[in-house]
């Protein structure tokens, strides 16, 4: 398993809002210019963040993003899942019923569960709120 740019830029994107004093409207530019992301890569990863439900689109002249609940309600796992489509380490368990007419059978299957289960409860027990709030200690210890 490998995590892509679009993964890893959408975390940073939902960081970046969840730094923001809740309920302001972002736009991509102020986004892009802060994370140094490209604002084109930024409009192909916003699609996936709303149809999750985790950014409020707004339009027009003073358009943006902010996000749809509060920065705890998010884990780092919902993020990459939204992007990434899953984090299964081996194809067979990407679907919730393994697929594998050797499943029943396999020696390996148990590794490569428990290495799943492993990155599941690490991914899903960080959420954005923990992101800032260690960003901003290590702000303050380096100050």
């Amino acid at each position: 398993m490998k995590i892509s740019t679009k993964g890893l830029y959408a975390l940073r994107m939902m960081v970046d809002l969840a730094e923001q004093e809740p309920g302001s409207v972002i736009s991509l530019k102020e986004i892009s210019d802060r994370q140094n992301i490209s604002k084109k890569y930024l409009e192909q990863i916003v699609p996936m963040l709303t149809v999750a439900g985790f950014l409020i689109t707004n339009r027009g002249n003073r358009g943006g993003y902010s996000l749809a609940r509060p920065a705890d309600a998010y884990t780092v796992g919902d993020i990459l899942r939204a992007t990434e489509g899953g984090l299964a380490p081996i194809s067979c368990l990407d679907c919730a019923e393994n697929p594998c007419e050797r499943c029943d059978t396999c020696e390996t299957l148990y590794i490569w569960e428990g290495l799943q289960d492993v990155i599941n409860q690490y991914v899903d027990g960080i959420t954005l709120a923990d992101v800032v709030e260690r960003s901003r200690r290590k702000e303050k210890e380096s100050v």
